[in-house]
């Protein structure tokens, strides 16, 4: 028995061959850019999934079944969530300081002009106004959700988590059919950098979020969470809420002002 309420965490491999992963990807895609070979950063990727699945199923072993997450363990790992997304918000922070810096004073390189000419950008009220609808319908069931749990429903909560997954899965596809309808990439001058860089990277968030959401579903179906244990699926909503945001500003500055 331990005499203090921390989690003294056993030896594991996987800070190695995730470290091993990430570097051989960041190698790997430079090959890709140079070479065109992929080979290298399919495998690079593979190590990196794995090691991901692992660590994460040795987490949620030690928090349900082993009992090593106390309340101050707990306490702990919401404060490491909110301290990620608060490095995420200054992530995008920095995709939004190069886009108004650039579209607020246009220099001549660009024609002294927001968008540069040439760029026909998108219609705001068509796809990028149906995925803020989708984005802010997504962060309602997942609140829905979050208050099932808390009044222990357990078939509401099921029924708007999956509605939450299918509206992040059709965010993802809108997003991917909108860039293949695109008429100018990201080499097109500062605008396609910043769009797609800000945009693109938004669009990982999402698919991560989804697949947060999607871990934290079939933990519910195995019945791991309770009302007063479910720190899991707390940073998976809370995570989804920063992603709607992120998106609003998006929306309203790239989309809706910056066209």
């Amino acid at each position: 028995m331990n005499n203090h309420p921390y989690h003294m965490v056993n030896n594991s491999p996987w800070p190695i061959t995730g470290s091993v992963g990430v570097m051989s990807l960041a190698s790997s895609m430079i090959m890709w850019f140079s070479q065109k070979k992929t080979m290298m950063m399919t495998i690079s990727l593979i190590i990196i999934i794995m090691t991901m699945i692992q660590w994460w199923r040795d987490t949620i072993r030690e928090a349900t079944f082993q009992g090593l997450h106390t309340k101050k363990v707990e306490k702990s790992m919401k404060m490491g969530m909110i301290l990620f997304i608060i490095s995420e918000i200054m992530f995008f922070l920095s995709f939004f300081w190069a886009f108004f810096h650039s579209s607020l004073s246009p220099n001549m390189e660009i024609g002294m002009q927001w968008p540069p000419m040439g760029i026909k950008t998108f219609n705001p009220m068509n796809i990028p106004m149906l995925n803020t609808m989708i984005l802010l319908s997504s962060g309602m069931s997942m609140t829905w959700a979050h208050n099932a749990m808390i009044n222990k429903n357990l078939s509401q909560m099921k029924q708007s988590l999956l509605i939450t997954i299918s509206l992040g899965l059709y965010f993802s596809y809108l997003q991917a059919y909108e860039y293949m309808e695109s008429t100018f990439c990201m080499s097109d001058s500062i605008y396609g950098s910043t769009f797609f860089l800000s945009t693109g990277f938004h669009g990982i968030h999402v698919i991560i979020g989804t697949i947060f959401i999607t871990v934290s579903t079939m933990r519910v179906y195995k019945l791991h969470f309770s009302k007063i244990h479910h720190v899991g699926f707390e940073s998976s909503a809370w995570y989804w809420h920063f992603v709607d945001v992120i998106w609003l500003f998006l929306y309203m500055s790239i989309y809706w002002w910056g066209s």
